[in-house]
């Protein structure tokens, strides 16, 4: 279960930035109640991860790392913001940092 707790934190916390992109468009009040939504949402289910026997340096880290590889391809998919080659690398390297990270933690 503490895989699907972090998979929901990081679903929840992409979901609460892409909403503050949103709102800082001046998308309106439910968009910053999503933001809040999806932070509070996150972290609750970052804690359930943590309460199940995850180790914090694994969970944030993957949290984290994948967070951020999500966010940039999905505002690219959303916004077309930009998505170039070094970004791409970039992304490449948070993936394979996130399989060393749960590699490490298996020893």
């Amino acid at each position: 279960m503490t895989w699907v707790f972090l998979i929901g934190a990081i679903l929840s916390e992409t979901g609460g930035t892409l909403s503050l992109r949103m709102a800082s468009k001046g998308g309106g009040r439910a968009w910053l109640l999503a933001v809040a939504a999806g932070f509070v949402a996150a972290f609750a289910f970052l804690t359930l991860a943590l309460d199940g026997g995850m180790p914090l340096g694994v969970a944030y880290g993957i949290w984290a790392a994948a967070g951020v590889a999500l966010t940039a391809i999905t505002s690219r998919l959303l916004f077309h913001e930009p998505l170039t080659k070094v970004m791409a690398l970039g992304i490449g390297l948070i993936i394979v940092g996130v399989l060393f990270i749960e590699l490490g933690a298996a020893h």
